[in-house]
């Protein structure tokens, strides 16, 4: 069955130490995709999805303002963020996707743990199915290097990235 992405009830956030003492969360606004979901034989299952790299929405104007500029996301250069699985397994009820991630021009492997929440018909006729996916990444990994050290030890920015991912689906017809 293929499926696509309802952005409009969907989320791409991810959440970043700051300065050693803090947690700043934020999202990309506008995402897309669509994933074929074969329960009967799960490795043909596969999800391609994107997100435009300058809706990243931190709740603060400037430093969103910075994330999109070259010192981080480059959006000019690079507008897109993109995955597309290269398999789908199940182990007793744990769900992972592992695929390609693509950011700042940089793509490696990545492994989701994914929740499948099952599926619904909405009022107005279409299956509705509902995941939640997390990862965690090393933004250097991605070309994404900017940062000075603070003097007393510790990043301005951490490395480790934190990737949650919520979204529903919808089914298409055949």
């Amino acid at each position: 069955m293929t499926w696509t992405i309802d952005a409009s009830h969907s989320h791409i956030g991810f959440a970043v130490r700051h300065m050693v003492v803090s947690t700043v969360r934020g999202q990309f606004n506008a995402v897309r995709g669509t994933l074929n979901l074969d329960e009967a034989n799960l490795a043909a299952s596969w999800v391609e999805a994107e997100a435009d790299a300058a809706s990243i929405d931190t709740h603060d104007a400037n430093r969103d303002g910075h994330l999109r500029s070259a010192d981080f996301f480059d959006v000019e250069k690079f507008p897109k963020i993109t995955f597309k699985s290269t398999n789908v397994e199940n182990d007793s009820g744990d769900y992972k996707v592992t695929g390609d991630l693509t950011i700042h021009g940089v793509t490696k492997p990545v492994t989701f743990a994914v929740e499948y929440s099952g599926f619904v018909r909405d009022p107005y006729g279409l299956d509705r199915a509902g995941f939640s996916a997390q990862t965690k990444i090393n933004r250097k990994d991605f070309g994404l290097t900017w940062g000075p050290v603070l003097e007393a030890g510790g990043a301005v920015v951490s490395d480790e990235v934190k990737i949650n991912l919520e979204f529903e689906a919808t089914q298409q017809p055949a």
